[in-house]
């Protein structure tokens, strides 16, 4: 099992402010593995039978639980009630630490009659970030990473295997969405699910995804609004502080690894023009990490200039490009939104560059920095002290 640090520190870090994580992400993502790191922890997998005959009396088996230990719950809404587990053990244990995990927004699953508001802190566990690839999975190797995903099944796999990606499609519509959200159309949520990988990173029309998958545009809202509590797709909303030619409504979707888009797209290796797509979502990836998604933004004017992503702290707006070479970044859009927005941090974020430096372009100072340095970076812009993903 390969250790990914910074995660149990997010996790470490929540149980600091809440009796109970909820560990969400995708399936085969690595909860379970995760969970399964976490040192002296009594761990359950509520798919079996005799987990669920022991949690039967909640307050039966906590009482057996030493002062301190760690319990995992693992697909806790297999369990018949999963809040009572849950509340019993945070408001009457209070002095043993609870991880639960699922594959969605706890919200999304009917079992649970209490959302746990006060008791639970939400870590989002992603594909294995490009700095975790530069650490501890020793895979540095950035198209590897690009064509196979992130999933680790997938990254630590020599070659890319068609069949692993199309058994998750079917796994995921089988285990997640028709069993939360009763959706029996299965042909039309995935030839949408597909669609939405195949044009990641664009800007959605709602209109157009109905007519390509022979599916009433309500229907299609409803199905990628299921496919975001599953957490396999990212709605990035527009950023606009009320300049009248600024795209105020329709977000940038993106698929949530880039395996699955490299894989619906038919590519069997990286040419030269997938690279710049595809490492935006890796970006994507790491201010998903810091940000857990709050505050994060695109721009785009009517003329089509745009930011990458936006990232708003403290009513500051950070601007963040991400380019494969920084030789050919050009600021003529970053030079029209720092005239509406003029404070903030530049990043233009880059593979290969092992140390941040600032460049002057014009009347802008923008900082070069990697993946792992714009992650430091933001975490002290917020005020975190997180360790490096190594």
């Amino acid at each position: 099992m390969k250790a990914r640090p910074y995660w149990l520190s997010r996790i470490e870090q929540a149980w600091r402010n809440r009796p109970i994580v909820w560990l969400q992400g995708v399936r085969r993502v690595g909860k379970t593995t995760l969970t399964q790191m976490l040192p002296d922890a009594v761990y359950l997998n509520c798919d079996l039978p005799s987990t669920s005959r022991r949690l039967e009396d909640p307050e039966l088996f906590f009482r057996s639980v030493r002062q301190g230990t760690t319990v995992a719950l693992d697909e806790v809404h297999r369990l018949a009630d999963p809040s009572r587990v849950l509340k019993v053990a945070a408001d009457a244990f209070r002095h043993i630490r609870i991880i639960a995990t699922g594959s969605s927004t706890l919200a999304a699953t009917g079992k649970f009659r209490d959302s746990l508001t006060g008791r639970k802190t939400v870590v989002h566990l992603l594909p294995v970030l490009w700095p975790e690839c530069e650490g501890s999975f020793e895979s540095p190797d950035l198209d590897h990473r690009l064509l196979q995903g992130g999933l680790p099944e997938s990254l630590l796999a020599l070659r890319k295997d068609d069949e692993f990606f199309a058994e998750w499609l079917d796994s995921f519509y089988a285990r997640d969405i028709q069993e939360l959200f009763g959706i029996r159309q299965r042909t039309g949520f995935l030839n949408l699910l597909r669609l939405i990988l195949r044009q990641s990173g664009g800007l959605v029309d709602y209109s157009a995804l109905a007519r390509e998958c022979d599916l009433s545009r309500p229907t299609v809202k409803a199905h990628l609004e299921a496919m975001s509590i599953a957490c396999a797709l990212r709605a990035v909303p527009a950023f606009h502080g009320g300049g009248r030619r600024e795209i105020v409504r329709r977000p940038r979707v993106y698929g949530f690894d880039t395996g699955f888009v490299s894989f619906v797209r038919g590519w069997r290796s990286i040419r030269d023009d997938d690279r710049g797509i595809l490492w935006e979502h890796l970006v994507l990836d790491v201010l998903c990490a810091v940000s857990q998604g709050h505050a994060l933004r695109y721009w785009r004017d009517k003329s089509g200039r745009e930011i990458d992503f936006v990232l708003v702290l403290d009513q500051t707006v950070h601007a963040v490009e991400c380019k494969m070479n920084p030789d050919r970044f050009d600021p003529r859009s970053l030079r029209v939104f720092r005239q509406a927005y003029p404070n903030g941090h530049n990043y233009v974020v880059c593979p290969g560059v092992e140390s941040p430096y600032d460049r002057r372009c014009g009347d802008l100072i923008v900082r070069v920095v990697g993946c792992r340095d714009l992650m430091s970076e933001i975490e002290n812009l917020r005020g975190n002290n997180a360790p490096s993903p190594m």
